[in-house]
């Protein structure tokens, strides 16, 4: 039986951090009204995305069209040789020498991942994972950690606030102010990273993450020109939107570049742009992580402990929190469950085994009650699972 649910449940975080920790290989379908994605695992590592709904625009042929690599009638052609000859789109353009096979790779890892990160923007949905065998694919790309991809995802849920407050609108254009320096040796960029490390005065916007002129940053600085806004420039200079807004940030504190006069009038930090469009796209994982603290504050002000292992039942006076928070405990237990099934073939006598097995500590097995929950298995695979009598 396969691993299942909706994204209310259970959301992209924790599904990407089970399948990665337990190191499968198959393939999770994500569908919600408007998109389908699959994501392809080996061994726990993302081998492959395919998004079957995937817009026009985010095609790989638009994509290179619109990053200025190939030209219009480049990607007609092809796409008309593709059309007689049956090869992938990737094999033609490189055969015609109009992309290099490296750099079509790496557009194609860029798709990868700009389509797996605008998951976390999903509020709602379903997934579904199956273990089966992933074939090889001569354009797959390079293999992507769960890990690492969740690392990525909650770096941009800390590091977006800062960056909307300037870049608000995709219709921002820019002008350059002054040169960037020149290139700092291996050697500097390793003093200069100490002298931030043991800074005294705390980092802020125009500081530490954001004060630094990087790679990233001569690449956005050279794609800068009239009439190139914020949409262009994360297309032209192909680092994905979110490097390339940060990249913009770091350049406006530097006072390298500054955003240009709209209309006789600065851009307006009012408008919606980037910062709705961020909003909804790590809500459901920004949310998660409000909601997250405001629960372990609550917990700090009514126990002064944060540890689950100390009677958690006294942390709550109002039932109907512990009802709350039970139901998604529940469902937390529920998916270690049909991990465990992937894992054994069959659910477990007991919960301990999910202890045993590494999917959960032995305090999520009473977690908010005294008392572990009431689980019973049942034939083909079923079980019931409430919560303890209270």
């Amino acid at each position: 039986m396969a691993l299942q649910g909706t994204l209310k449940d259970f959301g992209i975080a924790d599904i990407l951090q089970l399948i990665g920790q337990q190191q499968k290989t198959g393939q999770l379908c994500l569908a919600n009204k408007e998109q389908e994605v699959n994501v392809f695992f080996r061994d726990g590592n993302i081998a492959r995305v395919e998004s079957v709904t995937r817009k026009k625009k985010d095609l790989i042929g638009n994509m290179l069209v619109r990053a200025e690599i190939i030209t219009e009638g480049q990607l007609l052609e092809a796409l008309e040789t593709q059309r007689r000859t049956l090869k992938r789109l990737g094999d033609v353009l490189v055969s015609t020498g109009a992309i290099t096979a490296d750099r079509f790779k790496k557009m194609m890892q860029l798709q990868a991942t700009e389509t797996i990160y605008r998951l976390f923007s999903w509020d709602a949905g379903t997934y579904e994972f199956k273990a089966e065998p992933v074939e090889s694919d001569t354009e797959a790309i390079t293999p992507l950690r769960a890990e690492s991809v969740l690392m990525e995802g909650f770096r941009m849920v800390d590091e977006w606030p800062v960056i909307r407050k300037k870049i608000n609108r995709l219709e921002m254009t820019f002008e350059q102010l002054k040169p960037l320096p020149p290139p700092v040796n291996k050697e500097e960029d390793l003093d200069a990273a100490f002298d931030d490390a043991f800074a005294e005065k705390k980092k802020d916007e125009n500081k530490g993450e954001f004060k630094s002129v990087g790679d990233s940053e001569r690449i956005v600085y050279e794609k800068i020109g009239p009439g190139r806004d914020v949409r262009k420039l994360i297309d032209v200079s192909c680092l994905g939107e979110f490097e390339t807004c940060k990249a913009l940030l770091n350049l406006i504190n530097l006072e390298y570049i500054r955003p240009t006069l709209v209309n006789g009038k600065a851009p307006s930090s009012d408008h919606d742009g980037i910062l709705q469009k961020v909003g909804r796209s790590l809500g459901a994982l920004g949310a998660s992580m409000a909601a997250l603290a405001a629960i372990v504050f609550l917990v700090a002000q009514f126990s002064g402990k944060l540890s689950l292992a100390s009677s958690p039942a006294s942390m709550f006076s109002d039932p109907a929190t512990q009802r709350f928070i039970s139901r998604t405990q529940v469902k937390r237990i529920e998916a270690a469950l049909r991990v465990f099934e992937l894992e054994k073939g069959d659910v477990p006598e007991k919960l301990d085994a999910l202890v045993d097995a590494g999917l959960l500590k032995p305090e999520e097995l009473r977690y908010p009650w005294r008392e572990q929950y009431y689980y019973r298995r049942m034939a083909a695979r079923e079980f019931v699972l409430l919560p303890p009598l209270q």
